[in-house]
């Protein structure tokens, strides 16, 4: 019988988790309790996973516009199933084979998926025919209640060149040994920033507002939001036997309590094998409520799996399988605690169901846990749940917020708050950055103030209270049993374990948001009577898929598909339009440990059980971390952000900045701007022809992407807009460049290499950046191309300004020919210029060209009428004695050099200086933004 590679039962359960052979060493069992199975035992549910009658790794790895395209024509046709599932005669086969050996087949009605379209065959096999079909004799430890085998399993004739997979409904531990003799000593006191206020200070609140703070998108009442399955292995809605009310009643009491007037709707799948245990009704109610609260629209699915004698993959595969309610969006808090060794036919299992999701078009959300840098592992290694990792689901971490008073009371943040107080910009802008939208002082009492990584370790003398034995704090690091997704290495990273093994792979997790620490939701109890209090991780996750749902509500308004697999449309999010996230940059996550030692960790009943902290783990920083990802989420900015990347790839035929090859991809005018250390030399080469100049450094203080496009938004602050004035950018240039040139560029005696090109050039700009990330050449269109809705033309685009320049001002957005700004054959700088510009001038919904600004620091809405799906949109600024348009060479000249007046700060969006000769270089004067998609449908977040 050939040997099926990778299949040893430790291979199963506790990959990088121990240096043991045999499963007896590695359990440390007693050999003399060890004996094989037998009837007595019970049968073993076993998923037999199918080859797929082709790879869909190609599909998937196209843009989200091209997969969703591809998957429609298939499903249209009758032909996904068919394309990736496997042969259904093949699957007839196997099944006909397995029941002429008497081996039974499970399916629907004992709460299993088997069917040609999953690839899967459940089988229940007893000891005996375990053995038969394996090759290889079951095992049951007395002493341990484990089930196991030693050494790999055999192929069995019947599934050579067919098996692709397997997965044994087999709940088990894995088996962990110290791996690291590391010692550190923990400093006295909290162990991470922003968790530590005491009881009477923290703050509890209702989903409803927790979703208020990350500003989700306001959809109303009457607008369906689908339906979201949650992974609630056993409990499903199961309630305490002396319970007197349905979970129906406790639920709408609940709704009732948070101020939802209207019956929440659910459903359960495999009712028959839930029952009641409390932890898990806690993880339930927390589910539940969350989504009730923060998606009250949404009819709520409870998929209870196989029951208390299974694993959490049965509920994920009976949610993605389920074709009656077909949940488009899937959250779970519950994962197996197996550890899967990479290239073995479980994580193969495991990570086929998320293939499965991506092709049916949902979008998964798992909990990264709540153990930090071990994630509750004593190898005195980093360590995350590898089997939920995949590329094709969405990792959420946790976070902890402290509104304006807990922040003052947290004596971890009372020299950051001292410091805000003071008005010091270099901490304001890390605090806006992380979602601080007005000055201290005039925030409102439930607003964000700052924002940290969920971090609740706690050592008093000698005893860590809130320890790395509990739920206290977000796991996060690097998955290594996969190489970095696509979209991780286009966005810059390289994520590497911070242990010795500094091994490589899938960060996780993706994105955060509220778990715990300063702020915990109001959600039901266990039992899902009111007033309970919860947080984690397994809070995060439902948060996230509820914006979702609403993110669904507003594609379908606007005649998109549901979103689904959507990880490459978050990161190009925070490549182009970065004020989508909250950026949490402090905070750390670090928990490694091995067992025995001098420090006390609590435990969840009381106790404590000595251990070594190893000090491995990941610090929050700037961008992107091991700790929270991409951020938390700016609803209402990411959703705008992700329709307008969605109808792009759906409906535009524009060829972006550059082609395939990285030349110009046409005859266009480009925006240069510098972002400088200091006063360096750069030379751009356009096919041989060089440019160079001098190039100043700008303040650290200058306008941000991300701090424009927060700016940009109604409710930011005025005074915290006027106080990041004056604070200057290095001086921009323009260039034109013809179709099909090459661009090269060198900064100082650096060269560089075009940084997230993948994810930003098709939206007209990209950056050339050195080998150390530290100075930059920001290249950009200077025009708008009208990528609409549908492609439609006549349309309405949104205008959002935001004024910090004290002058009169007044803008006029006009149709250009092409690229470099030509109108009617009229180049930029020719007499006749402006005149020209005008013929083609847009009119406002008031019926004028000319937009007024709307003052000092001030804010202003409006849009721009009979916009063209294509249509070059182009500026020009008015201060009354001065005009200044997006094409330098129309502007005044200074030592013989035409000025740029325009800074680009990422999708549609810009920046003006309207003083002659480049003024102050601010350019935040008068920030302006484009809105070609969002007025359409019914303008859900218009």
């Amino acid at each position: 019988m050939p040997t099926i590679q990778n299949s040893t039962f430790l291979d199963l359960t506790s990959h990088r988790l121990t240096d043991a052979k045999t499963v007896v060493e590695a359990y440390d069992l007693d050999p003399a309790s060890v004996r094989p199975a037998n009837a007595e035992d019970g049968p073993l549910a076993v998923a037999l996973v199918l080859d797929r009658a082709q790879d869909p790794t190609e599909l998937l790895a196209k843009s989200w516009g091209e997969r969703q395209t591809a998957i429609a024509e298939l499903e249209a046709e009758d032909k996904l199933w068919s394309t990736y599932g496997t042969d259904p005669a093949v699957f007839n086969e196997v099944v006909q084979s397995l029941e002429a050996e008497g081996i039974t087949v499970l399916g629907p009605d004992d709460g299993y998926v088997s069917s040609a379209e999953s690839r899967t065959v459940w089988v229940n096999v007893t000891a005996d025919q375990f053995e038969a079909m394996f090759g290889t004799q079951l095992l049951i430890s007395e002493e341990a209640g484990l089930a196991f085998w030693e050494g790999a399993l055999g192929m069995p004739s019947l599934l050579e060149g067919k098996l692709a997979a397997l997965w044994p409904d087999l709940p088990v531990g894995p088996a962990v040994a110290p791996l690291s003799d590391r010692e550190v000593t923990l400093p006295q006191g909290e162990q991470s920033i922003g968790n530590g206020a005491n009881d009477d200070f923290s703050h509890e609140a209702t989903p409803v507002q927790i979703a208020a703070l990350y500003d989700f998108p306001s959809v109303a009442e009457a607008v369906e939001t689908g339906t979201i399955g949650l992974i609630e292995n056993v409990i499903g809605d199961a309630l305490p036997d002396d319970a007197t009310e349905s979970f129906q009643e406790r639920l709408d009491a609940y709704r009732a309590d948070i101020g939802i007037d209207t019956p929440g709707t659910y459903y359960v799948d495999n009712r028959e094998n839930q029952e009641y245990n409390e932890l898990y009704g806690g993880e339930r109610s927390l589910d539940v409520g969350v989504l009730a609260g923060a998606a009250p629209n949404s009819t709520i699915g409870l998929y209870v799996g196989s029951g208390d004698d299974g694993t959490v993959f049965t509920s994920y595969q009976t949610a993605i399988w389920d074709q009656e309610f077909d949940p488009k969006i899937i959250s779970s808090s519950f994962s197996d605690p197996t550890a899967p060794s990479p290239d073995s036919p479980f994580l193969a299992a495991y990570r086929e169901l998320f293939v499965d999701a991506a092709l049916r078009n949902q979008s998964i959300f798992s909990a990264v846990g709540d153990g930090g840098s071990s994630n509750e592992v004593a190898n005195g290694l980093t360590n995350v749940d590898a089997a939920t990792s995949s590329p094709y689901g969405i990792s959420v971490g946790g976070t902890s917020i402290s509104m304006p008073d807990v922040a003052a009371a947290d004596a971890t943040l009372t020299a950051i708050v001292a410091k805000a107080e003071a008005l010091d910009p270099a901490v304001l802008q890390v605090l806006v950055a992380g979602g601080l939208d007005s000055l201290p002082g005039n925030a409102p009492e439930s607003s964000i103030s700052i924002e940290t990584v969920w971090n609740q370790y706690t050592l008093n003398a000698n005893v860590l209270n809130g320890s790395y034995l509990s739920n206290q704090t977000t796991s996060g690091g690097v998955d290594t049993t996969q190489p970095t997704p696509w979209y991780q290495t286009a966005f810059g990273l390289e994520p590497t374990t911070a242990d010795p093994l500094a091994e490589t792979g899938r960060g996780v997790p993706d994105v955060a948001a509220l778990a715990g620490g300063n702020l915990f939701y109001i959600v039901p109890t266990s039992a899902m009577e009111l007033d309970g209090v919860s947080g984690g991780t397994s809070a995060a996750t439902p948060l996230w898929a509820a914006l979702t749902a609403q993110i669904n509500a507003v594609f379908a308004d606007q005649g998109l598909p549901a979103v689904g697999y959507m990880n490459d449309l978050l990161y190009i999010a925070a490549a182009v339009a970065p004020g989508s996230f909250n950026d949490i940059a402090l905070g750390n996550n670090v928990s490694s440990f091995i067992h025995g030692g001098e420090v006390e960790a609590m435990q969840d009943d009381g106790s404590t059980a000595p251990i070594t902290p190893t000090g491995f783990g990941y610090e929050a920083g700037k961008g992107y971390d091991l700790t929270t990802g991409l951020g938390s989420p700016n609803g209402e900015l990411l959703t705008r952000t992700l329709t307008t990347i969605a109808q792009s790839q759906l409906h535009s035929d524009d060829p972006g900045l550059v082609s395939d090859k990285g030349s110009s991809a046409a005859t266009q005018s480009l925006l240069l701007q510098p972002m400088l250390k200091g006063d360096v030399e750069i030379q751009i080469d356009r096919s041989g022809n060089s440019l160079t100049w001098v190039g100043e450094g700008g303040s650290a203080y200058g306008w941000t992407d991300q701090f424009a496009q927060q700016a940009l938004q109604a409710d930011f602050d005025p005074e915290l807009v006027r106080l990041f004035d004056d604070y200057a950018q290095s001086r921009p240039y323009q260039l034109t460049v013809g179709k099909g040139e090459e661009l090269s560029v060198e900064i100082g005696d650096d060269a560089t290499g075009t940084f997230r090109a993948d994810l930003t050039e098709e939206f007209g700009f990209l950056d050339y950046v050195t080998q150390d990330l530290d100075q930059a050449l920001h290249v950009s269109q200077a025009v708008a191309v009208a990528e609409t809705a549908d492609g439609a033309d006549d349309q309405d685009a949104i205008v959002r300004m935001r004024q910090n320049g004290e002058k009169d001002l007044r803008i006029l957005f006009y149709e250009v020919d092409d690229l470099t700004g030509t109108v009617d054959g009229i180049r930029p700088g020719d007499e006749a210029y402006a005149d020209a510009a005008l013929t083609t001038a847009y009119r406002s919904e008031a019926g004028d060209s000319w937009i007024e600004g709307p003052g000092y620091g001030e804010y202003l809405e409006t849009s721009i009428l009979d916009v063209d799906s294509g249509d070059l949109v182009a500026m020009w600024l008015s201060s009354g004695a001065n005009d200044f348009f997006a094409f330098a060479e129309a502007n005044e000249k200074v030592d013989g050099q035409p000025v740029t007046h325009l800074w680009n700060y990422g999708l549609n969006s810009w920046g003006w200086e309207d003083l002659k000769g480049g003024g102050d270089f601010d350019f935040n004067d008068l920030v302006v933004q484009l809105d070609f998609v969002n007025a359409s449908g019914s303008g859900l977040v218009a």
